[in-house]
């Protein structure tokens, strides 16, 4: 099995098993790394929903305290083969691996238990406990990505309003099954 595209493409597979494998084993790699700057790590993105097709890419949530110890880093990071590609939302920045235009992975650094944080881990948790709200993100995937194969800025915009309707209902059922 293996994971990655090159870069602007979108190829949905069937949810792999090993994909949970291969991000514990990148946690595992980034915290030995990170050591304190990382306050967390998970694994998040449709890769991290078992009952939904995904982008063969990784995706994880680095959550940490303060984002300019974690920049101090780059070096060693990069070193180890986390290329970070700057700020892609405020207060966020995203690392990369890979090869050239060949991507495995996006790591999402944020505030640890931030917004943003908050948002990657609680869709995630909802997907993964509401199976229609779940099939019907596929769905929408699987329509989106046979329109823009190879225009992933699309892809992802057509799926925004969709996302910002399901953040809402996972942060109103986290506040539900926390309170």
């Amino acid at each position: 099995m293996s994971i990655g595209l090159i870069r602007g493409r979108v190829v949905l597979e069937p949810h792999q098993p090993e994909w949970d494998s291969i991000a514990a084993q990148t946690i595992a790699r980034l915290h030995l790394l990170l050591g304190d700057t990382a306050a967390g790590i998970e694994h998040i993105g449709s890769t991290s929903v078992r009952s939904i097709c995904a982008k063969p890419i990784i995706d994880l949530v680095l959550g940490v305290k303060d984002l300019s110890a974690l920049l101090r880093q780059n070096p060693l990071l990069e070193q180890n083969g986390f290329l970070c590609r700057g700020q892609d939302h405020p207060d966020q920045h995203l690392y990369i691996c890979g090869s050239g235009d060949f991507i495995t992975h996006h790591i999402h650094a944020v505030p640890y238990r931030g917004e943003a944080w908050n948002n990657y881990v609680n869709l995630r948790d909802y997907l993964n406990s509401h199976a229609a709200d779940a099939a019907a993100y596929a769905a929408l995937k699987t329509s989106l990505a046979a329109q823009y194969a190879d225009d992933r800025k699309t892809y992802t915009a057509q799926k925004s309003a969709f996302i910002q309707a399901l953040l809402a209902k996972a942060a109103t059922w986290r506040q539900q099954t926390t309170a």
